[in-house]
C-alpha cells in the first residue's frame, strides 16, 4: 500500500497542479467572451474591458525570466505562491462591482499565471522520471487549454456575477489542493542547490534551449494572432461574433485533445522535429486557404487543423528544452516562455494593422509561419533514451 500511495503521488502533484494552471486560464479569460456585457456591469467602454485581459501578456513578459530562476532555486514556494495569488485575485474580483477592483484582481491573477505556467518543465523535471516527463508536460499543457474551454462556456452560459463566484470558489479549492499534493518533497529534487543566474547562464548556453527560444514565437505568435482577430478577418466572409466564437471553441478543443497525445507519441518514437514541422506547414497552409477562401466552412476545418497540430508544438518545445537544460529546468522555461509571450505581442501586432485587408493578414501569417522551420531542431531521440 506504501509503495503503491509513494507511486501515485508524483502523479497526484503533477495533475493536481495541471488543475491550477486551468484555472489561470478559466480566470484570464472570464471576461473576453463577454466584453458587451461586462462593459455594462462595470460602466465602461468595452476597450476598458479589454485591458483585463490585456495585462496578463504583459506580466508575463515582465516576470518571466525572474520566475524561471526562482524556480529553479524554490519550487514549491514559487508554485504555491502563483496558486495562492490566483485564489486571491479570484476573491478580490467577487469583492466589488467596481471596474478598478476588477482589474487589480486581474492584475493579481496576470502575476500568478507565469509562476504557474512557467513551472511546467520544472514540476515535471522534479516530480516524474524521465520516461513519464512528457507524458506529464503534455498533461499540464492540455489542461491550460481545456481551463479556456471552461472559460468560453461557462462566461456564455451563467451569468457574469454568478460567474465571478463560481471562478473564486474553484481557484480557492485548487489552491487548498495543490499544498496538500506538494508536502510530500519531490523524488527527483537535484542535489546541488541552484545556481541563480548561474543558472540562466548556463540555459541560456544552450544550443537546444537556444533554438526553441527562436523557434517559439513564431507559432505562439501565429495561433494568438489567429484567435484574437479571428472575428474582425472574417467578418467580410459573413462570419458572425458567434461564429467566431465557434471557431475559437473547436480550435482550442482539437488542440487539448493534439496536446494530450501527439507529444507523448512523438516524443517516445523521436519525432519532435517532424510533428512541429507537420504543425507548421499545415498552419501556413491554413492561413493562405483562409486568404484565398474564407468563409464559416473553410474556417471550422482550417480552425480544427491548426488547434489539433500546431498548439502540440509548445509542450514538445517544453520538453525539448527540460531534457536538454537539465537542472537549469525552470531558467530555460523562463526564457522559452517568455520568448512566446513576446512572439505574441509581435505577431499579433503586426497581423492586426491589415485587420481592413484579411487576405493580407492571412497570407502575412502564412509567411512568418513558414519562418519558424529553420529553427527546428535537427535531432531528437525517444524520452526512453534521456536521462
Amino acid at each position: 500500500m506504501g509503495e503503491s500511495t509513494s507511486r501515485r503521488a508524483p502523479w497526484t502533484a503533477m495533475g493536481t497542479f495541471a488543475v491550477v494552471g486551468a484555472v489561470t486560464q478559466l480566470l484570464w479569460l472570464t471576461y473576453a467572451p463577454v466584453t458587451s456585457d461586462s462593459a455594462a456591469r462595470y460602466h465602461v467602454s468595452e476597450g476598458a474591458i479589454g485591458w483585463l485581459a490585456n495585462v496578463f501578456p504583459l506580466w508575463y513578459v515582465l516576470l518571466a525570466l525572474p520566475t524561471g530562476l526562482a524556480l529553479d532555486r524554490w519550487l514549491r514556494s514559487t508554485v504555491l505562491l502563483g496558486a495562492v495569488f490566483a485564489a486571491a485575485g479570484a476573491l478580490v474580483r467577487v469583492a466589488s462591482d467596481d471596474y478598478f477592483v476588477a482589474l487589480f484582481g486581474q492584475t493579481l491573477v496576470a502575476i500568478a499565471q507565469p509562476l504557474i505556467l512557467t513551472a511546467i518543465t520544472p514540476m515535471a523535471a522534479r516530480h516524474l522520471p524521465a520516461h513519464d516527463r512528457p507524458k506529464g508536460i503534455a498533461l499540464a499543457s492540455a489542461s491550460t487549454f481545456a481551463g479556456m474551454i471552461v472559460a468560453f462556456l461557462l462566461s456564455t452560459t451563467v451569468p457574469l456575477g454568478r460567474v465571478l463566484v463560481i471562478d473564486a470558489v474553484v481557484a480557492v479549492l485548487a489552491a487548498g489542493a495543490l499544498a496538500v499534493a506538494l508536502r510530500t518533497p519531490p523524488p527527483y529534487a537535484p542535489e546541488a542547490p541552484a545556481g541563480g543566474r548561474a543558472d540562466f547562464v548556463r540555459a541560456w548556453r544552450n544550443p537546444v534551449v537556444r533554438r526553441m527560444c527562436l523557434l517559439v514565437p513564431i507559432p505562439f505568435g501565429a495561433f494568438t494572432a489567429l484567435t484574437t482577430w479571428a472575428q474582425p478577418l472574417l467578418k467580410p466572409a459573413g462570419v458572425t461574433q458567434d461564429d467566431a466564437g465557434i471557431l475559437l471553441l473547436v480550435n482550442v478543443a482539437a488542440g487539448v485533445i493534439g496536446c494530450a497525445v501527439l507529444p507523448v507519441w512523438a516524443a517516445s518514437r523521436g519525432r519532435q522535429r517532424l510533428m512541429m514541422l507537420a504543425g507548421i506547414l499545415v498552419a501556413a497552409s491554413c492561413c493562405a486557404v483562409l486568404a484565398l477562401a474564407p468563409s464559416m466552412g473553410v474556417g471550422l476545418v482550417c480552425f480544427v487543423a491548426v488547434g489539433a497540430l500546431l498548439l502540440p508544438a509548445l509542450p514538445i518545445v517544453l520538453e525539448l528544452s527540460e531534457a536538454a537544460a537539465g537542472s537549469a529546468a525552470g531558467a530555460a522555461a523562463g526564457l522559452v516562455w517568455c520568448a512566446g509571450q513576446l512572439g505574441a505581442l509581435v505577431v499579433t501586432g503586426l497581423a492586426g494593422a491589415f485587420l481592413h485587408q484579411p487576405t493580407a493578414a492571412f497570407l502575412l501569417l502564412a509567411v512568418i509561419t513558414l519562418v519558424a522551420i529553420p529553427a527546428l531542431p535537427r535531432g531528437t531521440r525517444p524520452a526512453a533514451a534521456i536521462g
